[in-house]
């Protein structure tokens, strides 16, 4: 066609361009509602999803209550809700707010009080502030529960799985989460990356459900993950080795990575948790129960025994039962010292008649006597154990384990021999490594591992993995087991972990055996932490008073104590150790210690006297109150006078309320707190007394008494008292008692985000790049001289721990300022847990 020919009819052209243009704003006006459509159809189809995954949710949810109800030593006996007191959790220092002035109304009582992660002993004893596990996760963190073996760890856990599995409103918006419950060996988790993230969780769930739910299960947990509905509770990360710690760890970090809104809580020790901290997991301690929680749970057993399991046959025809008064006035006695575990076995031991003797480790030896097959030596568990710890292995291949203990077998127990020859045979036509170790492999029909597990001594899970139910029942017999060899580098050349740990104490029950260990771990250096010489004053409670090498640990540990360059938060860790020892010396020692011209010394000696109820320091406690002014020692002595409770203490602290300095006074009242005997009725009492420093007084201490009673009282004299003074300190005390944030956990924003130091990179001229961890910046805060920056500064820097950190961490922590030196000393803490080893001081011209 030639171009000539080629037209274009105007009209056509209007009105085609017309057209189009009206169907491109249709659509344009259309597109809105199109989205609209889309999203609806797309909300539509996940509804469908979700009501079909409603009555999955309801069985995952039963199945998760049914497991938790049983994740406790009484299990056989009783459910968890039926025995469970509250597990409480220490509050760690308040996280600091710019330009925010909290001191004035801060409970004096838990700035006298180191705070010990390591150890809750003088918290709970003395009444630290604490965080019910819902408080806690408010905050938005993940948390690692820690805490000593035998404390609630994994109680802790069952417990707020029990929750979310009833979606009790007490946890928030986390009622309506989704429970995931596993232990770490039900991850069977290998050097091999899994090619689906959630596939070892998968797997472990659709394994445990029924035929009937196991198929919509993997959708089910999928859709909780994507929705960012999940929550995983993981048991048993305190139980490995750090080399194992490093592998969950990386699982958990790719996890978040891919599902960025799970939330985790962990049980951890401080021994090692590897990168937890820089995942955001804060590590919270469980508190010990201390005389009152004792008490209420042996209340709740003896009940509990004598309305069930008084009744059974067992019972009926074994020993002649005992009132259950009785028995809890002698379980009582010297009970303080005891975990949980302990007090739960001791007092199991004591009403089923079976117990043999008043010590934790007789408690111990009971239940494992109880739990062990009649047919089967403990010398058989005790090797198991041994081995289990010395190979690092606490959750150990069943087939490998068998091979430990084989000289134990019974013949008839041990395989046909057909049935190993068979096994060679298929090996040596597939022409397969592996199968060329099944003779060794091999599990036995009837062996001892299955009759140990049938029992409840051992738990099986998947992959032919086990462990003793508990560590502290592998820590015992391993222990017994190596008292009759020579300890050598397999278990002193360890690195920290529980397993060792434990071994290592209970192997020190044994006495004079462990003088050789005792010598090597007394020459090993442990710059700043000092762990070996904190381990071996925990030893001291169980080992006889005779052993040779306690006098050496004691020596160490006294002159540690009186050194005033080191931590309080060390210290106090060894006035834990010393007190639970029931050494008469140690009562001696404290005394002396009184007389010190050191406040610190003073301090700690008064909270050790305390903690001994010694009736012998009350006159030099007292003499301390004429002698000394830091408000923090004489908050010490009048802990001390309340808790050692006789007349004379009592009447020591009267006189101070009534005729003290206003410091002394308050100490007085917040001590009362602690004894609700004649301590309340003494602080009702001080609110009617015409002396204002006598009433503000009064209501610092009603703040300590975590009673309807007392608050109702406190907002009587917000409005009645006479005196704005008095007024407005009671008005204060409840708006705080509301307000809990300053000491729950908080995800750190990153230094990109932070408020406080994008201001101070401004003043200072300086930009924070996204993503980077700002740790010159960071540096130049902590040598302020603001102290909240400091302290703000030492959040993030203890997460990136490098040289030049730690340097910097030392010369404050050898510094002036002692808030800073107990705080530095807890960042510490946490990056050595990481893995970092701690230089010795001396190597940054430190002393």
């Amino acid at each position: 066609m030639r171009s000539s020919d080629f037209s274009v009819d105007a009209v056509s052209f209007w009105v085609g361009a017309g057209a189009a243009s009206a169907f491109w704003v249709m659509i344009g006006l259309a597109r809105p509602l199109l989205k609209q459509i889309r999203e609806n159809w797309q909300k539509k189809r996940e509804e469908a999803t979700l009501r079909g995954s409603k009555t999955i949710e309801s069985h995952h949810r039963e199945n998760i209550l049914r497991k938790a109800q049983g994740m406790h030593l009484a299990a056989p006996l009783f459910s968890l809700d039926e025995i469970l007191l509250e597990p409480r959790l220490l509050a760690p220092p308040p996280q600091i707010a710019m330009n925010e002035d909290d001191s004035t109304n801060q409970d004096q009582t838990n700035l006298t009080v180191p705070y010990l992660p390591q150890d809750s002993t003088l918290a709970a004893f003395y009444q630290t502030e604490t965080l019910t596990i819902p408080e806690a996760l408010s905050g938005g963190t993940n948390l690692a529960l820690v805490g000593d073996a035998g404390v609630g760890k994994t109680v802790a856990l069952a417990y707020i799985a029990s929750l979310i599995a009833k979606r009790d409103p007490s946890m928030g918006a986390l009622a309506e989460s989704v429970p995931f419950l596993l232990h770490v060996a039900d991850l069977s988790l290998t050097d091999k990356e899994p090619k689906d993230i959630l596939d070892p969780i998968i797997e472990f769930i659709v394994e445990d459900a029924s035929l009937f739910n196991a198929p919509r299960l993997p959708q089910f947990a999928r859709l909780s993950f994507s929705n960012g509905k999940a929550l995983l509770l993981l048991d048993g990360l305190d139980e490995l080795p750090p080399s194992e710690i490093e592998r969950t760890v990386l699982y958990l970090a790719r996890l978040l990575k891919t599902y960025p809104k799970t939330r985790i809580i962990t049980t951890a020790s401080l021994e090692y948790l590897d990168k937890l901290t820089r995942l955001n997991f804060v590590p919270l301690t469980i508190q010990r129960w201390n005389a009152a929680k004792q008490q209420e749970f042996l209340n709740k057993w003896g009940n509990l025994w004598k309305k069930h399991v008084s009744l059974e046959a067992w019972v009926q025809t074994g020993p002649e039962q005992v009132d259950p008064v009785l028995l809890n006035t002698w379980l009582s006695i010297k009970a303080e010292s005891l975990s949980p575990l302990e007090l739960t076995l001791k007092t199991w031991g004591a009403y089923a008649g079976d117990g043999r003797g008043a010590t934790a480790l007789n408690a111990i030896e009971t239940h494992l006597r109880r739990l062990a097959p009649e047919d089967i030596p403990f010398e058989a568990l005790e090797m198991l154990a041994m081995q289990a710890t010395l190979t690092t292995k606490p959750i150990f291949d069943s087939r490998k384990a068998h091979d430990w203990i084989k000289s134990f077998e019974p013949p008839e127990e041990i395989p046909l021999e057909e049935e190993i020859e068979v096994e060679k045979e298929e090996g040596e036509e597939e022409g397969e490594a592996e199968n060329n170790d099944s003779e060794t492999l091999s599990m036995p029909k009837r062996g001892l591992l299955e009759k140990m597990a049938q029992s409840g001594l051992l738990v099986e899970h998947r992959n032919h993995q086990m462990r003793f139910a508990h560590p502290i029942f592998a820590g015992y017999l391993a222990g017994k087991s190596l008292s009759n060899y020579n300890v050598d580098e397999r278990l002193t050349g360890q690195p920290f972990w529980s397993g060792k740990t434990l071994t290592m104490h209970y192997l020190a029950s044994a006495g004079d055996v462990a003088s050789a260990l005792a010598d090597s771990l007394l020459r090993m250096p442990d710059p700043v932490l000092e762990r070996n010489l904190i381990g071996m004053g925990k030893w001291l409670r169980d080992a006889p008073r005779k052993s040779t090498w306690r006098g050496k640990v004691l020596t160490s540990l006294a002159k540690l104590l009186q050194d005033d360059t080191q931590p309080l938060g060390l210290r106090g860790q060894i006035i834990a150790a010393l007190a639970r020892s029931g050494d008469p010396s140690v009562t001696a020692l404290f005394r002396q210690l009184l007389q010190s011209e050191s406040v610190y010394v003073v301090q700690l000696a008064a909270l050790g006297s305390g903690l001994m109820r010694d009736k012998k320091a009350v006159q030099p406690l007292e003499e301390t109150f004429h002698r000394i002014q830091n408000t923090y020692t004489i908050s010490a002595v009048a802990l001390a006078l309340a808790a050692i409770g006789t007349d004379a203490a009592l009447n020591a602290l009267a006189t101070a309320l009534m005729q003290g300095e206003e410091n002394l006074r308050r100490a007085a009242a917040e001590a009362f707190a602690n004894h609700p005997a004649e301590g309340w009725a003494t602080l009702k009492e001080a609110l009617e007394i015409d002396d204002i420093l006598v009433r503000r007084s009064a209501i610092y201490g009603l703040a300590r008494v975590n009673e309807s009673w007392a608050k109702d009282l406190l907002a009587l004299v917000q409005v009645e008292d006479s005196e704005w003074a008095v007024r407005d300190v009671a008005a204060s005390i409840l708006e705080k008692a509301q307000n809990k944030t300053l000491r729950t956990p908080h995800k750190l924003p990153p230094p990109s985000e932070s408020p406080w130091l994008i201001a101070f990179a401004g003043k200072q001229g300086m930009g924070i790049p996204a993503g980077s961890p700002a740790t010159d910046i960071l540096l130049l805060a902590l040598k302020s001289e603001d102290a909240d920056e400091q302290l703000s500064a030492l959040a993030y820097l203890r997460r990136t721990p490098s040289e030049g950190v730690i340097n910097a961490l030392y010369h404050v922590m050898y510094g002036s300022s002692i808030k800073l030196r107990e705080a530095v000393f807890l960042a510490l803490v946490e990056i050595a847990a990481s893995g970092v080893i701690l230089p010795e001081p001396q190597s940054y011209g430190l002393a």
